[in-house]
């Protein structure tokens, strides 16, 4: 399937050079994704440094960070975006097990109360959208307003993710 906008190919516009170098700094690479969001420099500029505060900058840990973002992609159908954290899921300390758990529709006993809870408002916010108070207040107890603030943008964010790449055909 081909992308439904054409992407910059890196290095084809001079006045795209700063942008793609800090992109180049904290991705490594310029993704496919990357490629199309640089039709719109300012979206661009503004997606690295949300998405980069997002997986890099806040108190979660990488592995709750990848199980929220796998989840997400999973119930957005999302393939690349699942394809391509698998990696930093491992890296991140995620089992095999848990990564191929975590297509299940129902959350299994693999994961621990924490992540199940985690996992469940993953679930609720990507497919109901409105969180009931009663799951709010089981996070309440466990996780401070800074925990919670980063918990929701993350799965926040990667909703967004997962949708403009679904929305634009990036990927496979």
């Amino acid at each position: 399937m081909n992308t439904r906008i054409a992407p910059v190919v890196p290095g084809s516009k001079p006045e795209l050079a700063k942008l793609e170098e800090k992109i180049l700094q904290e991705r490594g690479r310029i993704s496919p994704l990357y490629q199309i969001l640089l039709n719109a420099p300012e979206i661009a500029q503004g997606w690295e440094a949300l998405l980069t505060a997002i997986r890099n900058r806040n108190s979660l840990s990488p592995a709750i960070r990848e199980l929220i973002i796998l989840r997400v992609a999973i119930l957005n159908r999302a393939d690349y975006e699942f394809d391509a954290h698998v990696p930093h899921a491992l890296k991140a300390g995620v089992s095999g097990e848990k990564i191929k758990a975590i297509k299940e529709l129902e959350i299994g006993e693999l994961f621990d109360p924490q992540e199940k809870l985690i996992l469940k408002l993953t679930d609720v916010m990507t497919t109901e959208i409105q969180v009931p108070d009663s799951l709010f207040n089981h996070l309440k107890p466990l996780f401070d307003d800074q925990n919670i603030l980063e918990l929701v943008a993350t799965i926040s964010a990667y909703n967004m993710v997962s949708r403009l790449l679904n929305a634009l055909h990036i990927g496979h």
